[in-house]
């Protein structure tokens, strides 16, 4: 028990809470194309860092990006934090194949020890998605996407199965509470993540029959971070090196990487008051993938707009990302 008390207060100070009940911890599963940026391996970290925290329960964490490092790459970090057994699903219907440019992915997976071989190895993610939804408390999923919409496409236009008689649509609306995506400029303007996949993102933009948090491309640039990561004494930490191959590479970084996805799981995890303001209304996704915005304050969907100073968001963020793993012994 004094262990425990101990391990709460030290939580308490830099995580700002220790939740001992498991019922209380947001539940989370992470879409991710990691590989094109590496924001993506600073936002998973992050929320391991608030899986240790006790504030999060991290479902599952699949890829949205078919090149084969992905998958690889997603375990490596999940092991580091000592979740190997978290699941992993790559798309099997459509869906992009971009790398790093900074060859930071093909760098940890000759590193570090993983057990799947490439993403085509792993599971169908819209299987993971459903046998995942089916086993939780009605309106209890929240789902963060820091990628491509290709398998929450591919999720509403599932059809009933052995995990569950609904349809994707059904099961999503039954199960899941809200939708935080990084993805779309606001109010109008062309983003990465929306446009690589714009078919699959304009259906589940004009179909997701719940909440969504949109955080655009304009705030992630403003706040960046990785530096202080860098010069950290952690040892052995696939997201350290992750940061410390790509930062030196480009002349943007030199201040620190945008932080976008990083943005998303913050939202997923504590919301958006004392954060950013808001904006109401639907979003309007075009065939070539741009994005505009219909403001309706009764709209089922939202934009965030900056509201905390950047600097202090940047080291709010940066503080969990250099989060160093807490032991969790074996299940028994």
């Amino acid at each position: 028990m004094k262990r425990i008390l101990l391990l709460c207060a030290i939580l308490n100070m830099f995580f700002g809470g220790c939740v001992s009940r498991v019922e209380d911890r947001v539940k989370i599963i992470f879409d991710t194309d990691l590989g094109p940026d590496y924001d993506d391996v600073g936002a998973l970290a992050f929320l391991h860092a608030m899986a240790d925290s006790g504030k999060v329960e991290i479902l599952a964490t699949v890829s949205s990006n078919k090149h084969e490092l992905v998958a690889p790459s997603i375990e490596i970090i999940n092991s580091y934090f000592n979740r190997s057994e978290i699941p992993i699903g790559g798309p099997k219907n459509g869906g992009a194949a971009l790398g790093s440019s900074q060859h930071w992915a093909d760098s940890i997976v000759a590193k570090y020890p993983h057990k799947i071989g490439s993403t085509s190895q792993a599971p169908d993610a819209v299987d993971v998605y459903r046998k995942i939804l089916s086993g939780q408390p009605d309106r209890s999923v929240t789902i963060i996407t820091v990628g491509f919409l290709t398998n929450l496409g591919n999720l509403l236009n599932s059809l009933p199965d052995d995990n569950s008689p609904l349809s994707g649509k059904e099961l999503v609306q039954k199960k899941v509470k809200k939708l935080v995506s990084m993805a779309g400029r606001f109010p109008k303007g062309r983003e990465f993540n929306i446009y690589i996949d714009s078919t699959a993102s304009k259906s589940v933009f004009e179909n997701w029959p719940g909440e969504v948090i949109f955080t655009g491309f304009e705030i992630g640039w403003e706040i960046r971070t990785g530096l202080r990561l860098i010069k950290s004494p952690a040892q052995n930490s696939p997201v350290k090196d992750v940061f410390r191959i790509s930062i030196p590479l480009s002349a943007e970084d030199k201040n620190g990487r945008m932080s976008w996805d990083e943005t998303a799981v913050l939202i997923g995890v504590y919301g958006t008051e004392g954060f950013f303001d808001t904006r109401r209304g639907t979003i309007l996704v075009n065939s070539d993938g741009s994005n505009g915005w219909k403001d309706d304050p009764s709209g089922k969907q939202s934009y965030v707009i900056q509201k905390m100073p950047v600097a202090e968001m940047a080291r709010f963020i940066e503080d969990r990302m250099m989060h160093i793993p807490v032991y969790r012994p074996p299940a028994p």
